[in-house]
């Protein structure tokens, strides 16, 4: 889930190591299609904590440029976007699911399941491979196993919203620690 074609996860193989040794994960890749170029669009997070600043981007987006200059893996020319997942973020890793428990989402599924491929609930954690999701309108948690989403995204709400201030208040906060230290 994390890149959508055999390209996007040639060109994760090829970058995975380039965020890490930058300090950074790769959230999710897709090299995309335009109509006056193709665009190669990266969400990224700092693994500590979950954000991705306009520094952190600039930076990754620096030291990608630099691997993707001399590897030149991209027929033709392309544009890099580099950004953080964003507040009502795709989940692609297993994590995800388990990181944002409590909180509501959509997935949709390679395959029919109950008849139909599109679900939306609270999301309950993980039990082994599985994702937990308590669906609207159900009594029973479902478990839906990982192999089969093919899309996951957080759904926007109040509580989200918080959280995301909390985030980023919390980065301030620590960011003005430091400049007067």
């Amino acid at each position: 889930m994390r890149g959508k074609t055999a390209e996007d996860a040639r060109l994760l193989e090829l970058l995975d190591p380039v965020a890490e040794a930058a300090g950074y994960e790769i959230v999710r890749l897709r090299l995309m299609s335009g109509k006056e170029q193709r665009r190669l669009q990266i969400m990224a997070e700092r693994p500590s904590d979950g954000d991705m600043n306009v520094e952190d981007c600039a930076r990754l987006s620096r030291a990608v440029s630099e691997v993707m200059d001399a590897a030149d893996p991209i027929a033709g020319e392309y544009l890099l976007e580099v950004s953080s997942p964003g507040v009502d973020r795709p989940l692609t890793r297993l994590r995800d699911f388990e990181t944002f428990e409590g909180y509501e989402a959509r997935l949709e599924l390679d395959r029919l399941a109950e008849g139909r491929k599109r679900f939306r609930g609270v999301l309950a954690g993980v039990e082994g491979d599985n994702v937990a999701i308590d669906l609207d309108g159900e009594e029973e948690t479902a478990l839906v196993p990982f192999a089969w989403i093919t899309e996951a995204k957080l759904v926007l709400s109040d509580e989200l919203m918080k959280r995301g201030a909390e985030i980023r208040a919390a980065r301030v906060a620590a960011e003005q620690q430091q400049s007067s230290e």
